[in-house]
């Protein structure tokens, strides 16, 4: 079923081609997200820097390729509609992600350095990590100096925010060791949950390490609706992300048994295209 074939039938197919490392000097390569995620750079900035490398928690990059994928399909569908010609879209694990390396890839070609793994603290902005509190971590996103003199105030040493080491952004990067060591030793004499809510309250944005459940009842608990219900037919599923003013999503499926749609599917392809 190659694209140029196929278009010769139907010129508006809008034909995806979906592989692991492209469709030239690597199409013979096998795709996997493990893999990819090995050679395309992303295990090398993921995990602790004490430790092996590590892999992200769910398939990522898997992920990535398919919204990749859907974003060129819908611009390749825009194009048609104007043109009344399809096209052929190559998608490949490894470009999307490199795509999604964002700050860590431009900061390699800007400098020619490989960035390397700092388990949980920002490259560039600090406090921006995960502290230690009484009973846990606590993930902390401490933006910029405004931010930074709130969250000494709530620690209650303020006088941190005048410190010729930690007064700027660039200041608390290149001290970070000693900041953590100060902020953690007050950190230390409450709760998670505590000093969650006491920077909450002065827009400091922080919060609990939490789990997939305690994610979903946070969702649930803000009104995002996360997760759609399908009584005894299947188990729940998370919801479709995007909400839509207009035409909202009103009929949600269980994920179809094998086979389910085949004859659907068959039926489909035997009709004439439009196009």
């Amino acid at each position: 079923m190659r694209y140029v074939d196929l278009s010769a039938a139907n010129p508006g197919l809008v034909y995806c081609s979906i592989t692991g490392f492209g469709s030239k000097a690597g199409a013979a390569l096998s795709g996997y997200d493990f893999l990819a995620q090995a050679v395309g750079g992303l295990m090398s900035i993921t995990g602790d820097p004490h430790v092996e490398p590590q892999k992200v928690g769910v398939a990522l990059v898997d992920v990535l390729t398919s919204k990749d994928s859907v974003i060129g399909i819908l611009a390749a569908l825009q194009t048609r509609s104007r043109s009344g010609k399809g096209q052929r879209i190559d998608v490949n694990l490894l470009s999307s992600l490199l795509s999604s390396l964002t700050d860590q890839a431009s900061a390699y070609l800007a400098t020619g350095r490989s960035p390397e793994r700092m388990g949980n603290q920002h490259p560039s902005i600090a406090p921006y990590e995960t502290l230690r509190c009484k009973d846990g971590y606590l993930a902390v996103c401490c933006g910029n100096d405004t931010q930074f003199r709130r969250l000494a105030a709530v620690l209650e040493i303020p006088f941190l925010a005048e410190d010729s080491r930690f007064v700027t952004n660039a200041a608390r990067v290149a001290h970070r060791a000693d900041l953590v060591a100060a902020m953690e030793d007050m950190l230390g004499r409450d709760t998670t949950d505590v000093w969650a809510a006491r920077l909450t309250d002065v827009e400091v944005p922080a919060g609990k390490i939490g789990t997939v459940g305690s994610a979903i009842d946070l969702a649930t608990s803000l009104d995002l609706d996360p997760i759609v219900s399908f009584g005894d037919e299947s188990c729940s599923q998370v919801r479709h992300p995007i909400t839509y003013s207009a035409t909202p999503v009103t009929r949600y499926q269980p994920p179809p048994r094998l086979g389910a749609d085949s004859d659907e599917v068959r039926r489909w392809l035997s009709r004439e295209s439009a196009y």
